[in-house]
């Protein structure tokens, strides 16, 4: 059986800020922005190319805005990546090396923490 992980909630404070931060900035494509009621509104963004997707929006969390690290994607070039993040905008970390990959780090305007991560071959 398999068991997939296909969506992680990001909680912010303010929907259309971040939604725009996700789309324009980051590049996320928008899946769905619905409103349900006056408390909950559901807004689903999918990283291009991912099987997982964020939902951002609100009444969806009790986890304060700002709250989640370690959202990591995975890409085929981080520099390329940086490259494009920085000219959308995004405040985004010089790219750093270790045995397990190259990472570039940033966060969304409430501080949620983001990696970019490209894999190396192990030898």
């Amino acid at each position: 059986m398999d068991w997939k992980l296909e969506l992680i909630a990001v909680p912010v404070s303010d929907v259309d800020r971040a939604k725009a931060f996700y789309t324009d900035q980051v590049g996320f494509i928008l899946d769905h922005d619905h409103v349900v009621s006056e408390d909950i509104r559901f807004v689903q963004l999918t990283p291009p190319g991912s099987a997982c997707s964020i939902a951002i929006g609100k009444g969806l969390s009790t986890k304060a805005p700002g709250s989640v690290e370690g959202l990591q994607v995975v890409v085929a070039d981080v520099e390329a990546a940086r490259a494009q993040l920085i000219e959308r905008g995004v405040a985004a970390s010089e790219v750093q090396d270790f045995p397990w990959g190259r990472f570039v780090y940033f966060s969304d305007p409430d501080g949620n923490g983001w990696a970019l991560q490209q894999m190396v071959p192990q030898g």
